[in-house]
């Protein structure tokens, strides 16, 4: 028989998937120095409601938890669809979507110096991969679409175990 997951524990693997997502991208734009591109900014945003999800879920009482970890699932496929949608941006199948493919690292205090600090070129392309293995050609935009892969299945698989109460 299989056992059965709690759900706090399917909301506690959302909320540690997302911020492992969310940590990657830190240590690769702030550790690595690597500057991420339009795209990659807009893929950390379903990774943030995740958390925010995770959370409520943790929180909430039974019934309701239960639907809030059901909505991941519709922003694990939008997480899915950003990865892929850049991944095939990055190997020349389609542009990018957004007009402006860079993200300045703007600086000061005051907008005058802000302005002076903003790039005039992208100073990252969103169809410039980034590989964070050497010798493995596998971007990031390619390792967060299985990633979102992996987590969606975790969810159905945590949401299809969860035991059910006599009270909901």
């Amino acid at each position: 028989m299989k056992k059965n997951l709690r759900q706090s524990t399917v909301a506690f693997f959302v909320i540690l998937a997302g911020f492992a997502a969310l940590g990657v991208a830190w240590w690769t734009q702030h550790g690595l120095g690597i500057m991420p591109c339009e795209l990659c900014l807009w893929e950390r945003w379903p990774w943030r409601v995740l958390i925010v999800l995770g959370i409520m879920a943790a929180i909430l009482p039974l019934r309701l938890g239960r639907g809030v970890l059901w909505l991941c699932v519709p922003v694990l496929l939008v997480a899915e669809g950003l990865a892929i949608c850049h991944a095939g941006v990055e190997w020349q199948w389609w542009p990018s979507p957004f007009p402006a493919c860079h993200a300045a690292h703007v600086v000061g205090h005051t907008l005058a110096e802000r302005w002076a600090s903003m790039p005039l070129v992208p100073s990252k392309p969103c169809d410039a991969p980034t590989y964070l293995i050497p010798g493995l050609p596998v971007s990031m935009a390619v390792m967060g679409a299985v990633f979102a892969l992996v987590v969606l299945a975790g969810v159905c698989t945590g949401m299809a175990r969860i035991r059910k109460s006599r009270w909901i």
